[in-house]
Order: structure tokens, then sequence, then C-alpha cells
């Protein structure tokens, strides 16, 4: 450098020093540029991870507010099934208790009437039992009437089983059928080891739990979903 002024080597330290700067001043935009792009890359990513992420939960939100939205209609078709269902048992059961309510006028209103119908309840219940000793307990309204009616009843069961077997036929003039009742008979044998209970409720019972398809069907009409007809 002896040969070199100042001025000159002033020169080269000034342009090392400007080359310096400028591939200083390249680095740093090439680290900015790239820094920058790997976060739009980053960002990116996690713009799209979050993205699919709350359309996730939002679709979890939707799923469950339809699954709640089917409980509940299944709940409330349930609940109106079953309330429908309780109506017709309500119905039902008016219908049994004016039925009811119109057989205890019989004894009333119809006393012959009555008298056939109890009658023919104590051979029935005697036609079942085939025993030679055996006692009426009723209504203690119906005792005398029944009291009369013995030697008649003793004739119509010899000849209904032609003469086979004896009857001892009693009215108990002890204990009675509740006031409750519509009427009818029980009979009792052997010492009340056999007992036939032959009550218009009784017969109301039998013969309503027998139709309750028919009635169910003539008070609300067919069925859509029963397959089979008894």
């Amino acid at each position: 450098m002896s040969g070199m002024s100042d001025a000159d080597v002033q020169g080269q330290i000034s342009h090392m020093i400007a080359f310096i700067d400028q591939e200083a001043s390249e680095k740093v935009e090439e680290i900015d540029l790239k820094a920058e792009e790997e976060f739009n890359i980053e960002k990116g990513r996690l713009v799209q991870q979050s993205r699919v992420q709350i359309i996730d939960f939002y679709d979890k939100k939707v799923k469950n507010v339809e699954l709640q939205k089917k409980i509940q209609n299944s709940n409330m078709q349930n609940n109106a099934r079953l309330e429908i269902l309780r109506k017709k048992e309500e119905y039902v059961k008016e219908v049994l208790d004016e039925a009811r309510e119109q057989l205890k006028k019989v004894a009333k209103e119809n006393p012959e009437e009555y008298k056939r119908l109890l009658l023919r309840l104590i051979m029935q219940a005697l036609a079942r039992l085939i025993e030679s000793k055996v006692m009426i307990r009723c209504k203690r309204e119906d005792v005398q009437m029944i009291k009369n009616s013995i030697p008649s009843l003793v004739k119509e069961y010899k000849e209904l089983l032609k003469g086979k077997y004896a009857l001892d036929l009693v009215v108990d003039e002890e204990k009675f059928l509740s006031q409750e009742i519509c009427g009818g008979v029980e009979l009792h044998a052997l010492s009340g080891k056999i007992v036939v209970v032959n009550t218009l409720d009784e017969r109301l019972k039998l013969v309503s739990e027998k139709m309750m398809p028919k009635i169910r069907e003539t008070l609300f009409g067919t069925n859509p979903n029963r397959k089979f007809l008894d």
C-alpha cells in the first residue's frame, strides 16, 4: 500500500463498507422475506386449523341440537300417545260405568225381569257346582224373593240333571252381598271351600273383557296397527 495515497485507501475502505452494507441489506431483506413467508405459511396453517376446529365444533353443536330435537319430538309423541290411550281408557271406563248403572236400575225399575235374571244366575252357578248342599248369598233385599223361589229352583235343577243329584238349597240370612253391587248371587259349597261368584258385576266384567276389542272398535274405529283379528 506504500504506493497508494491516503485518498485511495479511504476510497477503497468506503467501497468495502458500501459492499458490506449492500450485502447486509440484501441479507436482511432475504431474511425478512423468508420470515414473512414462513409467517404467512404458519398463519395460514393456524387459520386453517382454527377453521377446521370451528367447523367441527359447530358441526357437533348442530348434531347435538338435531339429536335433542329428535329426542324431544319422540318424547312429545310418546306423551301424546300415552295421553290418547289414557283418554280412551277413561272413556271405556265411563261406558262400562254407565252399563253398570243401567244394570242397577233393572232391580228397581223392572223387578220381574230382575227376578228372572237372578234365577238364571243361580241355575248357572248350580250347574257349575253340581253339589248336594249349597248356600246362596245375596243382597239383603233379595233374600225373601230367592227363598220363595227355592222349590222351583230345586225342581228345575233335578230336571236339568235328570234326577241324578239331590239338592239341599238354602239362603244365607246372616251375611249379605255388598249394597254397592248391581245384584246377583254367590253360591257356597263344602262349608265355603268352593265359591261361585255370579253377580251382575262379575258378569259385566267377564263380558267386557271378552268383548273389549269389539268395544274399542265400536268406540274408536279399527286400529290400523292391528295385524290380526280375533
